[in-house]
C-alpha cells in the first residue's frame, strides 16, 4: 500500500482504531460495536475520530438505521481488514513458534453445548495444557460457521450438517410439572440457532412465547411455566432428577441431531487447536 492509507496502516497506533471501525461495518451501529469491542459508545466514537483525524477524512456516516462508509470508509475497509489479519498471523505465528504451551485456540459453540458440554472438556484440557490459551465465544450455529468461514476462529462446534461428526444429542420438549402443554406456546432461541431451525421445521403450527439469548434463560423461563422448550437432553440432566421440569410427550420427539466439529487441516491448524481437537475427539471415542 502506498500514501496516506500505507503510512496510516503501517502505524501501530492505527491497529485498534481500525478494528473498531471494521467492528462498526461489520455489526452496523455503534452501539453494537462498542459491546463487541467492550468499549463505552463515547470511547468507541473517540477512536473512530481519532481515525478520521489521522486520515484527515470522514469515514462513517450515521443514519436512523446505523453506520455506514463513506467512499472514503469503503475504500479503506478492504486494507484495514488486511492489514488487521496479517498483524493476528505474525501474532499467532510468534506464539506457535514458541511450542504448544505459548499457543492458542480459538473455539466457537452454541449455547447449549459451551454450558454443559464444554466446561468439563475445557477443564481437561487446561490441566494437560496449563500455560496454552483457550478463547471461548458462545454464537448461534450459523454465526459460528460464518466466523469459522473468516477464519476467526480455529474451530466450531455446531448443530448443522457441514463438519465433522462429533457428539449424538436428543432434543424433546420440556415444561414445568404445574403447566398444561397443549395450551402453551414455545420458548426459543432466536433464528440462527440450531434447535430454533428445528422448532420452526417440526412445530411450524406452535405459537411462540418468548424469544431467549441464552439456555439459562430458556430453562428459568420454563421453570416458571411460561412456555414448552425445546431443549437438548444434556441440558436436562439436573431438571428432570428435581422435577423442576418434566418432558413432553410428542410423535415427532426426540428429535436426533448430530453435533459436528467445523476444522481445518490439522498440519494448518496451532498446535493448541491439534490438542483440542484431541481432546474433543477423545470424548466422542468415550462413547457419550
Amino acid at each position: 500500500m502506498d500514501g496516506w492509507g500505507g503510512r496510516a496502516l503501517r502505524s501501530k497506533r492505527m491497529l485498534e482504531p481500525l478494528r473498531h471501525f471494521t467492528l462498526i461495518v461489520e455489526h452496523g451501529t455503534f452501539r453494537e460495536a462498542a459491546r463487541r469491542a467492550h468499549l463505552s459508545q463515547p470511547a468507541l466514537t473517540q477512536s473512530i475520530k481519532r481515525l478520521e483525524g489521522e486520515l484527515g477524512t470522514r469515514l462513517l456516516e450515521r443514519g436512523r438505521t446505523g453506520a455506514r462508509c463513506t467512499p472514503a470508509g469503503a475504500a479503506l475497509l478492504p486494507h484495514a481488514l488486511a492489514a488487521l489479519a496479517e498483524v493476528e498471523r505474525g501474532r499467532r505465528a510468534t506464539l506457535e513458534a514458541a511450542g504448544i504451551e505459548a499457543s492458542e485456540v480459538r473455539l466457537v459453540a452454541g449455547a447449549t453445548i459451551s454450558t454443559y458440554l464444554l466446561p468439563a472438556l475445557v477443564a481437561r484440557f487446561r490441566k494437560a495444557h496449563p500455560t496454552a490459551s483457550l478463547h471461548l465465544r458462545e454464537l448461534p450455529s450459523d454465526e459460528a460457521t460464518a466466523a469459522f468461514e473468516r477464519r476467526e476462529v480455529d474451530l466450531a462446534i455446531v448443530g448443522g450438517k457441514t463438519g465433522r461428526a462429533w457428539l449424538a444429542d436428543e432434543l424433546v420438549l420440556v415444561a414445568a410439572p404445574t403447566l398444561d402443554p397443549e395450551r402453551a406456546k414455545l420458548l426459543v432461541f432466536p433464528r440462527g440457532a440450531a434447535s430454533r431451525e428445528l422448532v420452526d421445521r417440526y412445530f411450524p403450527e406452535r405459537a411462540i412465547a418468548m424469544e431467549l439469548g441464552s439456555i439459562t434463560a430458556l430453562l428459568a423461563h420454563a421453570r416458571a411455566g411460561a412456555g414448552v422448550a425445546l431443549v437438548s437432553r444434556f441440558a436436562l440432566d439436573g431438571e428432570l432428577s428435581q422435577r423442576r421440569l418434566q418432558i413432553v410427550p410428542d410423535r415427532r420427539t426426540p428429535l436426533r441431531r448430530r453435533l459436528r466439529i467445523l476444522h481445518r487441516d490439522p498440519k494448518a491448524m496451532p498446535a493448541a487447536a491439534r490438542a483440542l481437537l484431541a481432546t474433543l475427539r477423545e470424548e466422542e471415542a468415550r462413547g457419550r
